[in-house]
């Protein structure tokens, strides 16, 4: 179990990895001295902002994001695709919009975003908003015959994975 004093330190220990990662990448030169600054502000950004974030994440499976975010990365090249086809194939007549309403099983606010960003960044449909309650989410899709498989298909492929990740 860590302790307290790691979390008082380092609120966000992702948030502080990722930062570093970020701001080396950014600098186009990998030496010690970015890395090191790209380190320290990994943790003084999060330790300072932590006050308005409203939980330490726990849970948090590192691994099976990876998978997620290739699945993701998958998915989105095979949306382009597909919404390309219907742009040059389907007239405006016979397209097919909707609006689905995703009931939420993800509590965590980190998992909920992580989900509207992922539909959003699909081509062909977006996270368009959340319910008061945060139960529901209302996403549009670009062209559907069937808005239930739809919506079958963003809690199988994408909420029931981050639930694990995030669980």
């Amino acid at each position: 179990m860590i302790s307290k004093a790691f979390y008082w330190l380092l609120p966000h220990p992702m948030l502080t990895l990722l930062l570093a990662l970020v701001w080396t990448l950014l600098q186009n030169d990998v030496s010690a001295g970015m890395v090191v600054f790209g380190l320290i502000l990994g943790i003084i950004i999060p330790w300072s902002t932590s006050a308005w974030w409203p939980d330490t994440p726990k849970g948090f499976r590192m691994g099976k994001m990876i998978s997620y975010s290739i699945m993701v990365l998958w998915d989105i090249l095979v949306a382009n695709i597909e919404v390309a086809w219907i742009v040059l194939t389907v007239s405006n007549e016979k397209l097919k919009p909707a609006w689905i309403v995703v009931p939420l099983e993800l509590r965590q606010p980190e998992a909920i975003t992580v989900l509207a960003g992922t539909i959003t960044l699909t081509p062909g449909t977006v996270s368009a908003d959340l319910s008061d309650e945060g139960h529901s989410l209302l996403v549009h899709v670009l062209h559907t015959d069937d808005p239930d498989a739809v919506r079958d298909e963003i809690n199988i492929r994408y909420q029931r994975r981050l639930k694990e990740i995030f669980s």
